[in-house]
């Protein structure tokens, strides 16, 4: 018997020695000698020297003097990746690209060719008049009430701003009770509704935005009233397109209003690339106060320099990393 379970043990001792110390050891000298950089997560650093990121993993870009990746549905969190799992016909899927397209998109024909069409969407908002009826934010929250309560999920100074809302309107929050008495004490995001009907009654043709300023050391967000800007040209832009349907409008690389399955894409295709170039150069140009056809042209060069393709060009579409690239820019250029 005890000679069966030393030899047990002895066994045992040597599977544990092999699978959880020589293995991984080996591996990891391996690793760390032949692969260091992707064994150590593939990390790029910033023109400080600093890690700023994974070449693997997307990350979110929102100022105009870089590329910005592809939508991500996990909201660029590796540890939450997954896909939207969203069908065409999903309204919120919908509300996301037409997010993306607004600020962004141009006209494909007619004499505003090549123009955007945010300012027209700007002129079209505060003349406060959807299907002929008077009111766009409320018929907006009316008709997609998810979307209104997200905004007032989206930000806590969204809730406390209806908070107060709520507090200076008593009649309003009683009457939304008596219609619904399931409700008896709302919530900030179950009078989202109410809310912007009210606030599109007191100030038509104007839609609220949160904005974050720095006072005596500290960050603080207030909610101030607008009739212009990158708020209202992206979350009104379907609404927009809906009162001109006929309207040719330029297309647009899938890949720009499209999230990927994981929801982590680093890569983004060269057509997408060449789709934010103007942007991006425009902006980098109006910084360094230089001529923008040739930051243009400089910033070309460095998309064809970085673009790849599967199996060394073999196979594919032309491709870039978006992080790699936004740092070269960075390099050349300087932080904005």
């Amino acid at each position: 018997m005890m000679k069966y379970l030393s030899k047990s043990i002895l066994l045992l001792i040597f599977g544990v020695a092999v699978t959880c110390i020589v293995y991984p050891l080996v591996l990891w000298v391996i690793g760390q000698t032949l692969f260091p950089f992707q064994s150590n997560g593939s990390m790029l650093k910033g023109p400080d020297g600093k890690y700023v990121g994974s070449k693997l993993i997307a990350q979110p870009f929102t100022k105009d003097e870089y590329f910005q990746p592809r939508p991500s549905a996990a909201s660029y969190d590796a540890s939450a990746s997954a896909s939207s799992a969203l069908a065409a016909s999903n309204y919120g899927l919908r509300d996301r690209v037409g997010r993306s397209l607004g600020p962004v998109v141009k006209y494909k024909s007619g004499p505003k060719a090549g123009q955007l069409v945010a300012p027209d969407v700007e002129s079209w908002f505060s003349a406060d008049k959807y299907q002929a009826k008077p009111g766009i934010v409320g018929q907006w929250a009316d008709q997609h009430n998810s979307l209104a309560q997200a905004w007032v999920k989206t930000d806590d100074a969204h809730g406390a701003y209806v908070d107060d809302w709520t507090k200076a309107n008593p009649k309003i929050v009683a009457q939304f009770i008596k219609d619904n008495p399931t409700t008896p004490e709302p919530k900030a995001p179950d009078l989202a509704v109410v809310f912007f009907k009210d606030f599109s009654e007191k100030h038509p043709g104007k839609f609220l935005t949160a904005t974050t300023k720095t006072e005596g050391g500290k960050s603080v967000t207030t909610i101030d009233v607008i009739d212009s800007g990158s708020d209202i040209q992206s979350t009104f832009f379907l609404m927009w397109r809906e009162d001109h349907p006929d309207v040719e409008l330029q297309d647009v690389p899938g890949d720009y209003v499209t999230a990927s399955a994981s929801g982590l894409d680093p890569h983004i295709s060269m057509e997408n690339a060449q789709f934010q170039l103007e942007r991006v150069a425009s902006k980098r140009a109006e910084d360094l106060k230089r001529e923008p056809a040739q930051i243009q042209k400089e910033i070309e060069g460095i998309l064809q320099e970085n673009a790849s393709a599967p199996w060394g060009g073999l196979a594919g579409e032309k491709f870039i990393n978006v992080l790699e690239v936004n740092l070269e820019l960075d390099k050349r250029y300087g932080t904005p």
